[in-house]
C-alpha cells in the first residue's frame, strides 16, 4: 500500500530504492558507479544516502538538516545530456508513484522536475549537445 504521508523513514526507503534501480540503468548507472561505486552498502554510498535523505526531508517536509548546494558535485561527473536528465526523471517518477499516493508522488516529482531544469540550465545543456558527436 502506497505511503499516504511523508516522513524521514519512507524518504530513506525511496532514496535507496531509487538509487538501487539507477545503478542497474544503462544510461545512469555508469555515472554513479564511477563516482560512488557499484555497491550501495559500501564506500561513499552511505554518506551520499544521508545527504540525499536530508535533502528530500528539507524539500518535502521543510525540516532543516541538509546543508549545501546540490549542483556542484554534479558538475564534474562527466558529460551530461538531456537524455541523462530525462532518464533520471523517468525512473524517479516510477519510484515515487509506486511508493506514494498520487498527491504526494506528484509533489516529489514536481520538485525533481524543477531540480533537473536547474541542473540543465546551470550546465548549459541543450538538444544540440547530443548532436555534437556527429
Amino acid at each position: 500500500m502506497p505511503y499516504g504521508t511523508v516522513n524521514r523513514e519512507n524518504i530513506e526507503i525511496m532514496v535507496r530504492d531509487f538509487y538501487t534501480i539507477i545503478l542497474k540503468d544503462d544510461i545512469l548507472g555508469p555515472y554513479f558507479i564511477n563516482a560512488l561505486g557499484d555497491d550501495v552498502t559500501k564506500g561513499k554510498w552511505p554518506e551520499h544516502f544521508h545527504t540525499l535523505d536530508s535533502f528530500w526531508v528539507l524539500m518535502m517536509m521543510g525540516k532543516r538538516g541538509y546543508q549545501g548546494d546540490p549542483f556542484p558535485p554534479h558538475a564534474f561527473i562527466g558529460q551530461l545530456y538531456l537524455e541523462t536528465f530525462e532518464q533520471w526523471l523517468k525512473l524517479f517518477h516510477e519510484v515515487v508513484y509506486r511508493l506514494y499516493i498520487p498527491e504526494i508522488a506528484e509533489k516529489f516529482y514536481k520538485k525533481a522536475e524543477i531540480l533537473g531544469a536547474q541542473f540543465i540550465n546551470n550546465l548549459d545543456i541543450t538538444d544540440d549537445d547530443e548532436d555534437d558527436d556527429d
